[in-house]
């Protein structure tokens, strides 16, 4: 089950996809990582599949990541006379606070917190950014708007303000309820919608402590105006570009996915790129040939994870769309101009031991051409400071802690494996040796190039630095 390959594949779990024979061909075919989405499903439904992920984990012996993804606020009008109404270009039209059927005139927007933050001349998107209206005037209960791009307006479309910073937590009371409950199932990831601000991952922290990583899901235009303090508080960042592309034109999109990805590279965090990447292989058993260059694209851009969303859910090809993603992927790699674009575009360390560590430890593979590399961690801090490197030869990330290993399940270049405590220097160096041939990554006579914190178990202390020759008595 060792991947011939460093970037990821995160597959969602849905009802095309939710037997345990199918989330097994799914890891077979290639996913690293699944992910739950809660805006769908019971909570009986996620347990059983993560309960069969578990026991599938057992069986291939290779951790597998999950991630919970949190639904976050749905902000949408309320119901309509009729069920839609036809909005003409030019008319007024007015939302409001009243619960009564909205008409041609006026809609029911539930959403004081919108009405407190609206501007004069403010555009408000409704049904995905199909309808466009200008904010005219607006109280604490209302807001007068001027239709500028109509058509059909059904109930329960959803409302989208983009440029403005909406007074509201991230997280509802749905969410909170969610989270409490994916957590003591044991996810290793929680995606977290709607983050505007740093203090929306400050206050998923509280909530989440250390039991799980935080990914912070980037499709609030407002986000990106706090980039790098989002980047850093996170664990991990997703380029929802959905959403984005809901609250953005389309063609600032790209240019904001590679913004992103930079930002992470340079913070060490995993970055995730998400949305439509095999949009046609919900119903057709091939991507289109655009599909495919775009996850080149983030492959050649040095993304960490790729992501199917209703592709692997509730898609006709699930398994194929993970193994046509994988194919892609492989292609890439083996691409010298992929291996020139990443160091073109390395980022330099930080003035700090264990950058310069990793820093020496890149230098290091590149000169002596090991068979890999080996990171001894227990937080994972080792294996992403690694990670951010890219260095040309696989990271084995050896650790005591299998929740530590099923996180690092998602990071660039890194095969996490749980390992049994070292006690010196001596006894880690075999435990290396051991540990890269015994998971395919080396054989006797190879070296291997090891990093590891003294004293170990210490979190974040990555200090030391080893080259190591595989004995040819290893076993």
């Amino acid at each position: 089950m060792r991947r011939q390959r460093s970037a990821r594949i995160l597959a969602t779990l849905g009802p095309a996809s939710s037997s345990p024979e199918r989330i097994r061909a799914l890891a077979e075919a290639g996913a690293d990582v699944f992910r739950l989405n809660f805006s769908h499903g019971s909570h009986e439904d996620h347990a059983e599949r993560l309960r069969a992920i578990r026991e599938i984990e057992r069986e291939l012996g290779r951790p597998i990541g999950v991630l919970m993804d949190l639904q976050g606020p749905k902000l949408r009008i309320g119901k309509l006379a009729g069920g839609k109404v036809l909005l003409e270009a030019g008319a007024r039209f007015r939302l409001d606070l009243n619960p009564a059927e909205g008409s041609v005139e006026r809609a029911n927007l539930p959403h004081p917190e919108i009405f407190a933050a609206l501007e004069a001349g403010t555009e408000l998107l409704l049904d995905d950014g199909k309808l466009r209206l200008r904010v005219d005037a607006f109280g604490p209960d209302f807001a007068d708007t001027t239709v500028l791009v109509g058509g059909t307006l059904s109930d329960r479309k959803g409302v989208n303000v983009p440029g403005v910073v909406l007074p509201i937590s991230p997280l509802t009371a749905k969410d909170r309820a969610d989270l409490a409950y994916g957590l003591e199932l044991g996810v290793d990831w929680v995606a977290l919608s709607f983050v505007q601000r740093p203090e929306d991952i400050r206050e998923a922290r509280e909530l989440i402590g250390d039991r799980a990583w935080i990914m912070a899901k980037l499709e609030k235009p407002a986000a990106i105006e706090h980039l790098d303090a989002i980047v850093a508080l996170a664990d991990g960042v997703m380029v929802a570009r959905g959403d984005l592309g809901v609250e953005l034109p389309p063609q600032q999109v790209p240019v904001l996915q590679r913004r992103i990805v930079r930002a992470a590279r340079r913070a060490g965090r995993p970055v995730v790129i998400a949305t439509q990447m095999l949009e046609s292989m919900i119903t057709a058993p091939v991507p289109t040939r655009a599909e495919a260059s775009d996850v080149a694209t983030a492959i050649y851009d040095g993304a960490d994870a790729v992501m199917l969303s209703a592709e692997s859910a509730s898609g006709a090809y699930p398994v194929e769309a993970v193994e046509i993603m994988d194919r892609i992927i492989g292609e890439v790699e083996r691409d010298p101009a992929w291996r020139a674009g990443l160091d073109a575009s390395h980022v330099p360390a930080q003035a700090n031991t264990p950058d310069a560590i990793c820093c020496a430890l890149r230098r290091t593979v590149e000169l002596l051409e090991p068979a890999a590399t080996v990171a001894f961690t227990a937080s994972g801090f080792s294996s992403l400071r690694a990670s951010r490197e890219r260095p040309p030869a696989p990271i084995l990330a050896l650790t005591p802690r299998l929740s530590t290993a099923r996180r690092l399940a998602l990071a660039w270049g890194v095969h996490p494996v749980p390992f049994e405590e070292v006690g010196d220097v001596g006894e880690m160096v075999e435990h290396a040796a051991q540990a890269a041939v015994a998971n395919g990554f080396a054989q006797p006579g190879d070296s291997v190039v090891v990093i590891a914190g003294l004293p170990f178990g210490r979190s974040g202390s990555t200090n030391l630095l080893h080259v190591a020759r595989v004995p040819s008595t290893t076993v």
